[in-house]
Formats: C-alpha cells, structure tokens, sequence
C-alpha cells in the first residue's frame, strides 16, 4: 500500500556504506523518475549517477546534511551514502522547471524504500563546487542531489502539538525524531 512506502519513506543521512549500489539500480529509480508527471511534458530534467567510492567523495563533500542538527556534520566515513542520484535542469528544453524535480525526487524515493533502500533529498549543495568536480556542462543546472543506500538509523514519527516546534533531533541512543502537525491542524476546511 502506498501509505506504508510514504511512512517508510524518511529522510535518512546515515547509511552502511559498504552496501554497494549498482548501477542499474540508479538506472531503474530515475525510469521511475522518468515515467512521473511532467510539467506541460516538457521532460527538463536530466540525472547524473554516483555509485563509485571517487565520484561519492566528491558529491559528500559539496552537501550540507541536517540544518536543524547545528553542531552535526553530517555522517562519518562508513555511515555515508552508497550512491547519489543528481537531479539537473537541462536549459536547453526549459529555463522554468516548475516542481518536476521534487515529483522525481519523491518517486525516485518510494522506488527506493520499495527496495528496502532509503534516502535524503538534499537541496543544501555548494552548487559551482559541484559542477567543476563532475565536470557538468553550464546547461544544466543542479537542481537536487538524491543521498542512497541502505539505512543505518531508526527514523520516527512524532505527533506534534499545536505551536510546538518542527525541528527533528537525535535522542541519547541516536534515533532520529521528527514532528509531524495532526491532519486536524493541517485541513482548514
């Protein structure tokens, strides 16, 4: 059912990283991507795969991984992703890419869950490190990189009460919290 790959779904930022990505599998998440609603069909967005140890190396260290985490900095070497899937506006089809990239973001995401995978969509990127790194042409601009592998760390649902606060944490035994508003607080009519 849907609902349990959306609750399963959670923005994960430690990983085993020994855990080895193929490939293909990048190849069959961005179909998913690929088959999803497009503005106007336009199809703007294009995708670069990391799975390899050198190319991962230089996508880590372009991300910021928890804003709300001040003092964290993001996962150790052995915790970190497996692979990255990069998001890329093509400007050559479209100067305008609407939500495309956050519909292909999120199937990209339940494809992984489905596989016993998950991920973070990270949007934090130090965007012109990036592109000299991977050599990526000025036509595309770097829209959003996909964190993946297989989770390393417990991610919960809290409930939150009206006028509490939103931001996630970390109990004493590493869980990772995060507050979500009651559908009554949300629905106004």
């Amino acid at each position: 059912m849907i609902k349990d790959l959306i609750l399963k779904n959670r923005s994960y930022r430690r990983f085993h990283e020994d855990v080895v990505l193929e490939r293909e599998t990048l190849r069959e998440l961005v179909d998913l991507a690929r088959c999803s609603a497009s503005g106007s069909n336009r199809q703007p967005l294009k995708y670069l795969l990391s799975c390899t140890p050198e190319s991962n190396a230089k996508v880590f260290s372009t991300l910021a991984w928890a804003g709300a985490l001040m003092t964290w900095p993001g996962p150790p070497q052995g915790e970190r992703p497996s692979a990255y899937i990069i998001i890329l506006g093509d400007r050559a089809i479209s100067d305008s890419f609407g939500v495309d990239h956050g519909i292909a973001a999120q199937s990209i995401m339940l494809g992984a869950v489905d596989r016993g995978l998950g991920g973070c969509i990270i949007s934090s990127i130090e965007r012109d490190e990036l592109q000299k790194s991977l050599d990526i042409p000025e036509r595309y601009e770097i829209l959003l990189v996909l964190a993946l592998g297989k989770p390393k760390e417990e991610v919960v649902l809290e409930e939150l009460e009206l006028g509490g606060d939103v931001r996630y944490w970390r109990d004493a035994e590493s869980v990772h919290h995060v507050p979500k508003r009651r559908l009554d607080d949300i629905i106004i009519g």
